[in-house]
C-alpha cells in the first residue's frame, strides 16, 4: 500500500530512508518543517531528487547569481530567455532566434558509458525542444583518463558510440567539441553535451502551468524502472576509489522514439495547442510537475495511476523518481485536447491525460484514489537548500604557481626542435581525433557549413539569406588548475576566438562547470574564482551567459578532477558563404601570424608531454586585444581577404602549422622571427594569436585592417610544397607528419 498524506499525519515517528536517498539530516528536518508533518514516501522521493545537487544547485546558487549582473543586450538583439529556463534563447536577427545549452552527464557515463552518453544527448535535445525550437545540431566536450589506461579503453569507446549512435539516429549533425586526456579524469570522465535549436521569435515556449482547468498531458515513452534517481542522485555524490557508492540504474535511450517525439512536438507547437511544456529529464515526473506548477499559477492535481508504465511493479515513489527517457509534459486547454491527441496518434506517440491545473496553490498527486503528495510546488522546485559553502585558497596553490618552467630543459638544436614537434603532435591531446569524430554524422540535414576539425562548427539557418551561426566549446583544465580565475577567462577567450576565426560575431555563452566536491573548501575556491573570471570576462566581451550546468562531485575518493569550466560561445554570421575555413588551401598564399608571442609555457602541452610538469602561471590574457582581433577576423571574412584562419592554442604555432598543412596536404615554407628564440616561437601557448593564409594580392588590404584595429601581424612565409619547412631549423615531409599525427589514437584503441 502507498504511504498516504493521511497516514503520514498519523505516524510522525515512522522511520524513513532519507539518508539513503541522499538527503542530509537538516534537510530532512526542513522538509518536515515545511509540511508540518513527516513526508509521505512519495513526497520524500520528490524532495530528495529535486533537492539533490544536480537539480537544485544548492552549493552553487549563491555564486551563479552573479551571472544575472550581466546585460541582456547583444550585438544583434536581446536575450529572449535566459537562466532559469530549459535553455537560453537569443535573437540573431531576421526574425530568428537560437537556443543552445550545454549540460553534463558525467557519472552515468562512467557507470554505463553507452547509455550514459546517449541519454545525455537525448536530454539536452529535449531541453532545446521544450523552448519551441527545432534541434539542428549537437556538440560534445569529452574528458577521459590517460589514453593507455585500461578504464579509458572501457569508457571511451562506449561514450563515443553513445554520442554518435543517439545523435546520428536523430539526424542531428555533430559539428564540434573536444576530447581531452588527463590522469585526473581516470575514474571520473566528463561527458558534456551541447545542443542548438532554431525558432522564430513568436514560437518561443515556456515551462508554465497556467489556466485553471487546463489539462496536464504526459506524452512520449512509457515510464520504466530505468534511471530511478539516475542523474539526480548519481551526479550528486563523490565516487569512491573502487567505483560509485550508489549505482542507480542509468537511463536507457531510444533515439527513434525521440525522433518521433521531436516531430510530434513541433507539429503540436505549429498547431498552437500547447500552453506550457517541460521535458522529463533528471528527476523525471517530480521535476516536470513541480517546475511547471511553481512557474505557473501554482496549482496542479495529478492522478499518478494514469501514468503509462512499462513495468507495472513500480511503486509510486519509483514512478516519481524514474528518469526514463523520451518523455514530455504539456499543458493543454480542454478545447484543444482532441487535436492534441490526434497529432500524437499521427506520430505514434503515446499521450495520456494525467491531471489538470488548479487554483489551490498546491501540487496534489493521487494514487488509486488516495492522496500521496500534497505540497507547495515552489518548496520542491525553487526553494530548496541554499548552501554558502566555505571556500579558501588552498595552501598548495602558491607552491604550484611558483613551480614554473624556467628550470625545465628546452630543445635547442634543430634536431631537438623537430623531435619535440613530433612528440607533441603525436601526444594524445594533440593527435588526430578522426577515430572519434568519424563515428559522428557531421553533415546530415545539409546545413553544416563547418564541422570538425574546424575551429568551430557552423550551421546555415536560412537558405535564402545564408544567415548562420557558429559554435565552439573550449577549456584548458591545466590553466584552470594553475589559476581558476584566469583559466575560466582563457576558456572563454579561446571559444570566443574560435568563433571569430570563422568570420562569425560572438554573441552569447553557455557553460558547463565541472568541479570536484563542493564540501572541499579548495574546490569551492576554484569554483568561485572561475565564476568571477567568467562574469568579468563576459562583461568585458559583451557576451551574456544564457544558461548552463554545474557538475560537482567529480572526483574519485579524495582526488578531484582538474577544474574544468567548459565554455560554449555562440556567434552569428550574416552570410555563411563568406566564412573562413581552417587549413592551407592554395600554393603561393602568404602565411601571417596575428598577435604577440611571449615566453609562456607554464601549463603547456610541452611541459606536460615532455616533462610531466604542471606548475607556474598560465598565459596572460588581454580581453581588449581579443575583441580587436575578432574584429580583424570578422572584417577579413566579410571582405573575403583570407583563404584560411586557425587559432593558436595548445601546442602553439607548431601545432597550428601542422594542422593547417595536413588539412589539405599543403606544405609551407617559413622563417621564424629573428628576434625570438625558435623554441618559444614554436611552442609558446601565448593567447590571442591566429595563423592566417591569404592571396598575395590581399596582403596590403589585410595588413591595413590589422593596423586599423591595432593588431600586430608578422609575415612568416608561403604555402607550398610537400613538407613543413622552417628555414634554418628543419623540414619534415607531410606524409611523415600525417603518419605520426594520425596513428596515436587508433593504435591505442583498435584491438
Amino acid at each position: 500500500m502507498a504511504d498516504t498524506v493521511e497516514q503520514a499525519a498519523k505516524t510522525p515517528e515512522q522511520s524513513q530512508p532519507w539518508r539513503e536517498l541522499g538527503l542530509k539530516e537538516d534537510e530532512y528536518s526542513r522538509i518536515r518543517e515545511i509540511l508540518g508533518r513527516r513526508p509521505t514516501g512519495s513526497e520524500l522521493a520528490m524532495y530528495s531528487v529535486m533537492w539533490s545537487e544536480h537539480c537544485s544547485y544548492k552549493s552553487s546558487k549563491v555564486h551563479l547569481r552573479r551571472f544575472g549582473e550581466l546585460p541582456a543586450e547583444t550585438r544583434t538583439g536581446k536575450l529572449l530567455a535566459g537562466i532559469g529556463e530549459n535553455a537560453g534563447v537569443i535573437d540573431i536577427g531576421q526574425g530568428y532566434a537560437v537556443t543552445f545549452k550545454i549540460e553534463s552527464h558525467n557519472h552515468p557515463s562512467y557507470v554505463e558509458p553507452y547509455q550514459g552518453a546517449a541519454t545525455g544527448v537525448g536530454g539536452i535535445v529535449r531541453d532545446i525542444l521544450a523552448m519551441g525550437a527545432r534541434p539542428i545540431g549537437v556538440m560534445d566536450a569529452l574528458r577521459f583518463g590517460p589514453l593507455d589506461a585500461a578504464d579509458t579503453h572501457r569508457v571511451l569507446p562506449g561514450v563515443v558510440a553513445g554520442v554518435g549512435g543517439y545523435g546520428n539516429c536523430l539526424g542531428l549533425p555533430n559539428i564540434g567539441g573536444e576530447v581531452v586526456f588527463d590522469k585526473s579524469y581516470l575514474g571520473n570522465p566528463l561527458v558534456n553535451a551541447l545542443c542548438i535549436g532554431v525558432l522564430k521569435h513568436e514560437d518561443l515556449q515556456l515551462g508554465r502551468a497556467t489556466g485553471t482547468g487546463n489539462k496536464v498531458i504526459l506524452y512520449g515513452a512509457a515510464t520504466g524502472g530505468d534511471g530511478i534517481g539516475g542523474a539526480s542522485v548519481l551526479a550528486s555524490e563523490t565516487f569512491d576509489a573502487d567505483g560509485p557508492a550508489k549505482r542507480p540504474s542509468v537511463q536507457v535511450g531510444d533515439p527513434f522514439q525521440e525522433k518521433l517525439l521531436i516531430e510530434c512536438t513541433l507539429e503540436l507547437f505549429a498547431a498552437g495547442v500547447i500552453n506550457g511544456i517541460s521535458d522529463l529529464g533528471a528527476a523525471g515526473l517530480s521535476c516536470a510537475t513541480a517546475e511547471l506548477a511553481s512557474s505557473g499559477d501554482g496549482g496542479m492535481h495529478v492522478i499518478l495511476d494514469r501514468v503509462p508504465l512499462r513495468d507495472h511493479t513500480l511503486s509510486p515513489e519509483e514512478i516519481l523518481m524514474s528518469e526514463s527517457q523520451e518523455r514530455m509534459m504539456a499543458v493543454v486547454e480542454p478545447q484543444h485536447l482532441d487535436q492534441f491527441f490526434e497529432i500524437c496518434r499521427k506520430w505514434d506517440v503515446l499521450a495520456t491525460e494525467v491531471g489538470e491545473v488548479t487554483d489551490t496553490g498546491r501540487l496534489i498527486i493521487d494514487w488509486h484514489g488516495e492522496t500521496i503528495v500534497d505540497v507547495e510546488p515552489r518548496t520542491v522546485a525553487a526553494e530548496g537548500p541554499v548552501y554558502e559553502r566555505p571556500y579558501a585558497r588552498p595552501t598548495w596553490q602558491d607552491g604550484v604557481q611558483v613551480d614554473g618552467v624556467d628550470d625545465l630543459e628546452r630543445a635547442a638544436s634543430a634536431d631537438e626542435l623537430q623531435e619535440t614537434l613530433i612528440k607533441i603532435i603525436s601526444s594524445p591531446n594533440l593527435a588526430d581525433k578522426s577515430w572519434i569524430t568519424d563515428q559522428y554524422d557531421r553533415y546530415v540535414r545539409g546545413n553544416s557549413v563547418l564541422a570538425q576539425p574546424e575551429d568551430s562548427g557552423m550551421l546555415r539557418i536560412d537558405e535564402d539569406t545564408n544567415l548562420g551561426v557558429a559554435l565552439a566549446t573550449d577549456c584548458n583544465g591545466r590553466f584552470s588548475y594553475l589559476d581558476p580565475y584566469a583559466g575560466a577567462q582563457l576558456a572563454l577567450a579561446e571559444a570566443y576566438r574560435n568563433v571569430a576565426v570563422t568570420g562569425a560575431s560572438p554573441l552569447a555563452v553557455s557553460d558547463c562547470l565541472n568541479f570536484g566536491s563542493p564540501e572541499d573548501p579548495a574546490v569551492m575556491w576554484q569554483f568561485e574564482r572561475a565564476i568571477a573570471g567568467l562574469v568579468d570576462g563576459c562583461r568585458t566581451l559583451g557576451t551574456p551567459v544564457t544558461g548552463g550546468n554545474v557538475s560537482f562531485y567529480n572526483q574519485t575518493g579524495e582526488q578531484a578532477i582538474l577544474p574544468t569550466p567548459v565554455v560554449g560561445v555562440l556567434g552569428v554570421i550574416d552570410d555563411v558563404t563568406r566564412r573562413t575555413p581552417a587549413g592551407f588551401r592554395a600554393a603561393g598564399d602568404v602565411i601571417m601570424l596575428l598577435g604577440d608571442t611571449r615566453d609562456e609555457l607554464a601549463g603547456s602541452v610541452w611541459a606536460d608531454v615532455v616533462h610531466d610538469h604542471l606548475g607556474g602561471l598560465p598565459p596572460q590574457l588581454d580581453l581588449d586585444h581579443e575583441q580587436r582581433l575578432a574584429e580583424v577576423l570578422i572584417s577579413g571574412a566579410r571582405q573575403q581577404l583570407l583563404s584560411s584562419a586557425h587559432d593558436l592554442s595548445e601546442g602553439g604555432l607548431a601545432q597550428a602549422l601542422v594542422e593547417c598543412s595536413l588539412r589539405h596536404h599543403r606544405g609551407a615554407e617559413l622563417s621564424l622571427p629573428d628576434d625570438q628564440d625558435p623554441f618559444v616561437a614554436l611552442f609558446s601557448e601565448s593567447t590571442g594569436r591566429v595563423l592566417v593564409s591569404l592571396p598575395p594580392e590581399q596582403r596590403d588590404a589585410f595588413t591595413a585592417v590589422c593596423a586599423q584595429h591595432g593588431v600586430s601581424v608578422r609575415e612568416l612565409g608561403l604555402v607550398g610544397g610537400d613538407a613543413l619547412s622552417i628555414a634554418g631549423q628543419f623540414s619534415v615531409d607531410l606524409t611523415e607528419l600525417a603518419d605520426r599525427w594520425r596513428q596515436t589514437i587508433p593504435a591505442a584503441l583498435d584491438h
